[in-house]
């Protein structure tokens, strides 16, 4: 090769590594220490809401660098969300780093799965917060999930910054806001019930609080929501329980609902509070003008139609107690036909008991067992093996679950070991179902449980599982369903052996998912 040759050759190779050391120095991260990250709430975006919370983009300016101008950023959404997003919206909340819908910078309406979001923005150094909101469609799929992961930020003098993420909720479960403030005239919606029929029939049952949130007495009825498509869409509500005028003074609220598969026949318990006779007003004795009622409603048609309330309390109640009443969510019929509601009453000393009442004859009488743990109220209950119960305890003591069992129905009671232990609760209710589902390792006999699973506060909505019957709670076997604070109270139902259905409180409002078995056993 010739001198002239290599020369050439040397030339051509050092003109392709500059471009190419060029080329590399465009596309890596800039070193000028901004930065950009990305964090999503675990939440999830329900049908009926306009703004649902993605994730949040922050981008730090340091003081060092001055004014930055962003121009846009990009981000990449999962296929099947094409089918379920209605629209994206980008928030601009400047320093505050939690949602605001304030200032909205762009929305658009995703037609693939690569996204350009123009910004236009210039920012001061400091810590700058982005919002991206979801808005679903009427037809969305709550089997579907939602996932946006914003990938990279642009500025206008070019150059490009990745985002970090932080392995949070970026894949969200789609759900439905099955009951909104100011829905039918009414201020709140709360204390969430629900059960699933032979048919599939999804029947959830509520409070409707009219004039405020507060609870009993007031002017509350029992409401009741029906789905045939295992809570894809629901019918519109119907009132089963209305006690009549005058209706801010003849309030009836707290339901319990369960499924009699024998005589296919649904079943709601209720407070009813005539006049001051709910927890505070209540006194000893029977009648409606004395104590609170323990009211029942049934329905033979799958949900359709509903009888008028009936008291059973002259049948379950001593006359020396304060109040007896249900504890509100599910109730339970065991493998011999038995019909059990959770109940709770408050003795002739103000004290109140979880406890239990029965029904031997599909609901033609009923029989009361006695307190499980004073200083209980609001409980769930299963039947773990045949002719055991187990009674799962709202406890005033705060700080977690009491459990206790029972092979008579309530008449004797023995603290479980795993009572004031296992479950961290913050004096809330709590929903407690035994199912038969599938699991990698077959089916198998499931305890599932929900609350706010924190020692104080009311969020994290949490679902667990047990596969041994309660006698254990594996860390490995949770899943946080919703971070935000709440009222708290939620309700469990089986849809099928690979689905649950969860309907729960927000702030004065109503939400139902859909979740699989195989997202809480692992």
């Amino acid at each position: 090769m010739t001198k002239v040759k290599i020369i050439l050759c040397c030339l051509s190779l050092a003109l392709a590594c500059s471009a190419g050391c060029s080329r590399k120095v465009s596309t890596a991260a800039p070193t000028d220490g901004i930065r950009v990250s990305s964090t999503a709430p675990a939440m999830p975006i329900l049908k009926g809401v306009e703004t649902n919370p993605l994730l949040r983009v922050t981008v730090y300016v340091p003081a060092k660098h001055g004014q930055v101008s962003v121009q846009s950023i990009k981000a990449r959404l999962n296929a099947t969300a094409l089918h379920d997003v209605e629209k994206l919206e980008v928030y601009f909340t400047g320093a505050e780093p939690l949602f605001k819908k304030e200032k909205l910078v762009h929305t658009l309406r995703p037609a693939s799965e690569e996204l350009e979001v123009p910004l236009n923005m210039h920012l001061n150094p400091g810590k700058h917060y982005f919002w991206i909101s979801a808005t679903l469609k009427e037809a969305a799929n709550l089997d579907h999930k939602v996932a946006l992961h914003v990938t990279q930020l642009a500025t206008a003098s070019g150059k490009v910054y990745p985002v970090a993420e932080d392995g949070s909720a970026y894949a969200k479960r789609i759900g439905i806001a099955l009951r909104r403030v100011g829905d039918d005239g009414a201020h709140t919606y709360r204390i969430p019930g629900i059960a699933t029929t032979d048919k599939g029939t999804l029947i959830a049952v509520y409070d409707i609080r009219y004039d405020n949130s507060a609870d009993l007495p007031g002017n509350i009825d029992v409401g009741m929501s029906r789905s045939t498509d295992g809570g894809q869409t629901w019918e519109p509500m119907r009132i089963i329980m209305d006690m009549g005028p005058p209706h801010e003074n003849n309030g009836v609220g707290d339901p319990a609902v369960l499924f009699d598969p024998v005589t296919k026949k649904l079943w709601v318990a209720a407070l009813w509070s005539k006049g001051n006779r709910s927890i505070a007003g209540s006194r000893p004795g029977l009648s409606p003008d004395e104590t609170g009622q323990f009211v029942l409603v049934s329905s033979s048609d799958d949900g359709k139609t509903w009888s008028e309330p009936s008291s059973i309390t002259r049948q379950i109640k001593d006359p020396e107690w304060r109040i007896y009443f249900n504890g509100p969510g599910n109730g339970i019929a065991m493998q011999n036909g038995t019909l059990v509601f959770p109940s709770q009453y408050w003795d002739e000393n103000g004290m109140p008991h979880s406890s239990v009442i029965y029904s031997k004859d599909h609901g033609a009488s009923w029989e009361s067992g006695t307190g499980a743990k004073a200083n209980t109220t609001e409980s769930q209950v299963v039947e773990t093996t045949p002719g055991t119960l187990m009674l799962n305890m709202r406890d005033n003591r705060g700080r977690f679950r009491s459990v206790a069992t029972t092979t008579d129905l309530g008449q004797t009671w023995v603290e479980h070991h795993t009572s004031y232990s296992a479950l961290p609760d913050p004096v809330c209710m709590g929903s407690f179902i035994k199912a038969n589902v599938g699991t990698k390792g077959g089916e198998r006999e499931v305890l599932f449980f929900s609350n706010p699973a924190t020692f104080s506060g009311r969020y994290n909505i949490t679902l667990k599982a047990s596969t041994d019957l309660g006698e254990t709670w594996q860390p490995a076997n949770q899943l946080l369903v919703d971070e935000r604070g709440a009222f708290g109270y939620s309700a469990l139902t089986r849809i099928d052996d690979k689905t649950l259905g969860m309907l729960y409180e927000g702030v004065r409002e109503l939400y139902f998912v859909r979740i699989p078995v195989q997202e809480v056993i692992h």
